[in-house]
């Protein structure tokens, strides 16, 4: 990435709790609840989603759908254009899905470092042991996940957290078992758990962004208290 040509540059990087201004809906909000936009070398605007590259960065936080119309009728133009000051700038035709498939893999990669950690639980009978026992905190079902397997799991969470009768479910994430599968390089990667609280919140942020930005209601289940 680069810095635009002829701008005074200033850091919008540090301070991740401090707001950010969409550039297209004018909304106000927490670092991690938008998406940054960088320039690169080539002058293509890219998504920096882990809000990383150096110079100054343009933020958006509306859904996808809001984005195409944005960027078929020029107004995501027009904003990056104030907000790099005239800066020489290209916007690729499917800057839209590259946004959807950074943030997607920006949470497969968490995913992956949890499981590396020893934290991420996989197979449905080590979870349902999991979460009969009240050890998981954040419970999840590949987007092709079968029903009655998944109501079993959450059936046992609930057990587990002694939330019967509360309709806590597993969140079903915009990921198929095929793309969890090979992100985690581990064979029908369909249901997945974690049992620390830090790792739930760290992947259900991730998780909120990417459902937020299809336009998709998130529940992160880490939002839950531990079950006594």
């Amino acid at each position: 990435m680069r810095d635009p040509h002829n701008e005074r540059v200033s850091s919008d990087i540090d301070g991740p709790g401090a707001e950010r201004t969409c550039i297209l809906s004018g909304r106000k909000g927490a670092r991690d609840d938008l998406v940054r936009l960088a320039i690169s070398p080539e002058g293509l605007v890219l998504p920096d989603v882990h809000a990383r590259a150096p110079g100054r960065g343009a933020w958006i936080g509306v859904s996808r759908e809001a984005l195409e119309i944005a960027v078929a009728k020029g107004k995501l133009k027009g904003a990056l254009a104030r907000a790099y000051k005239g800066a020489p700038l290209t916007i690729p035709e499917d800057l839209p899905e590259r946004i959807t498939a950074a943030l997607s893999r920006a949470l497969t990669d968490r995913l992956g470092l949890e499981m590396k950690s020893g934290r991420l639980l996989l197979g449905s009978d080590r979870i349902a042991q999991n979460a009969r026992e009240g050890r998981v905190e954040w419970l999840a079902h590949a987007a092709d996940a079968r029903e009655d397997g998944s109501r079993k799991l959450d059936q046992a969470w609930r057990v587990g957290r002694e939330e019967e009768g509360s309709g806590l479910k597993g969140v079903r994430l915009p990921l198929d078992r095929t793309t969890l599968s090979v992100a985690l390089g581990r064979e029908n990667v369909v249901h997945l758990a974690l049992g620390e609280s830090g790792a739930a919140q760290r992947v259900a942020s991730l998780l909120e962004r990417l459902l937020n930005y299809q336009g998709q209601i998130a529940e992160p289940p880490a939002a839950h208290e531990p079950a006594a």
